[in-house]
């Protein structure tokens, strides 16, 4: 799959290194500005989980304040309170792994098989995350809400409005 120059470029630039494996830009912004990018599923003949990354500067910076306070303990134990939640993440984990797998292209689906990695990402989540129940990165939960609403992200994205309207952070 070939991504044109210039947008491999942006993302390099809102990296700060060359993207691996670069596949698509799954979110853009208002004016086309790469903000969630799809990712291979191998990376230099290694499995990569994160099928998608976020890399809007604005919105890295925003969640990394975020996690730097403590949210994603704050989240955690309100998880580990509420079945519902965790019933939510365990599905959310179950439809990352769908997408995955039906955007896999062929030639790397071989790829994996032929250096033994076929089932290292069957039973990987969100962010590579085995354990359904556990909130890793907040980044890789909410650049895939981007893509298809989950658990974490709206509850991100609650917490983004409250101290919006709060006027906080």
């Amino acid at each position: 799959m070939t991504i044109a120059p210039a947008i491999v470029n942006q993302v390099a630039a809102m990296l700060g290194r060359t993207p691996r494996g670069l596949e698509d830009i799954a979110v853009a912004g208002p004016a086309g500005e790469p903000v969630v990018i799809r990712v291979a599923s191998l990376v230099e003949d290694k499995p990569f989980p994160t099928l998608f990354w976020l890399v809007d500067p604005v919105l890295c910076y925003q969640i990394d304040q975020l996690e730097a306070e403590g949210l994603i303990k704050k989240f955690q134990q309100r998880v580990d309170l509420e079945p519902d939640l965790q019933r939510g993440m365990r599905d959310d984990h179950q439809a990352y792994m769908a997408m995955r797998d039906a955007l896999m292209r062929p030639e790397i689906r071989r790829r994996l098989q032929t250096l033994g990695f076929g089932e290292v990402l069957k039973n990987k989540g969100v962010g590579g995350i085995g354990d359904f129940t556990r909130i890793r990165c907040l980044h890789t939960w909410y650049g895939a809400h981007l893509v298809e609403p989950n658990t974490v992200g709206t509850m991100l994205d609650a917490w983004l409005r409250h101290t919006a309207e709060q006027g906080v952070g």
